[in-house]
C-alpha cells in the first residue's frame, strides 16, 4: 500500500486527484504495474489509477485475466474501476478508505453483485488514516 501511496503523491504533484494503484504478482510478490490518476494530464476520463494499472499488468503478463494478482489502491475504486477489476478477474483488492459517495463497492456493490461471474475478495482499511489524510489535504489545498 505504501507503493500505491507513493503513486498517489505523484498524482497530487500533477494536480490530479491523489489516487494511486499497484498490482502485485501473488506468486512472486513483485510489482507488475503501478499507476496514478492522469485524467487531467491525458484528458481521458478513463485514466484512473486502477484502470491504467490493469492495462499495464495485462500487457506485462500477456493476458487480460489477472488471476494471480493483488490490486492495492489508495481509495475505494469507483464504479468504472470496480467493473474493470471484475472483468480482469483480479482475485484480491486491497484499499485504504471507502468512498461512500462514489464507491463501486460500498455504493454500487459491483465487486459483490451476485449476477456477475467474478467476485474478488475485498480488504479495506489498510493505511486508512494516512491515505485519507493525504486525500483530504489535497482537496483542502485546492479549496484555499
Amino acid at each position: 500500500m505504501r507503493e500505491a501511496l507513493a503513486e498517489a503523491e505523484k498524482a497530487a504533484q500533477l494536480g490530479e486527484v491523489p489516487a494511486g494503484c499497484v498490482i502485485v504478482s501473488h506468486e512472486t510478490q513483485a510489482v507488475i504495474a503501478r499507476a496514478h490518476n492522469q485524467t487531467e494530464t491525458l484528458k481521458d476520463p478513463t485514466a484512473h489509477a486502477e484502470t491504467t494499472a490493469i492495462r499495464q499488468a495485462a500487457a506485462r503478463v500477456g493476458d487480460w485475466r489477472l488471476t494471480g494478482t493483488v490490486l492495492y489502491t489508495t481509495k475505494e475504486p469507483c464504479a468504472m474501476c470496480a467493473g474493470a477489476i471484475v472483468l480482469a478477474r483480479v482475485p484480491l483488492v486491497v484499499f485504504a478508505f471507502h468512498d461512500p459517495g462514489r464507491g463501486g463497492i460500498s455504493l454500487f456493490n459491483i465487486t459483490g453483485h451476485p449476477n456477475l461471474n467474478h467476485r474478488p475478495e475485498i480488504i479495506s482499511g489498510v493505511l486508512r488514516d494516512e491515505c485519507l489524510a493525504h486525500f483530504q489535504a489535497f482537496f483542502q489545498a485546492r479549496r484555499s
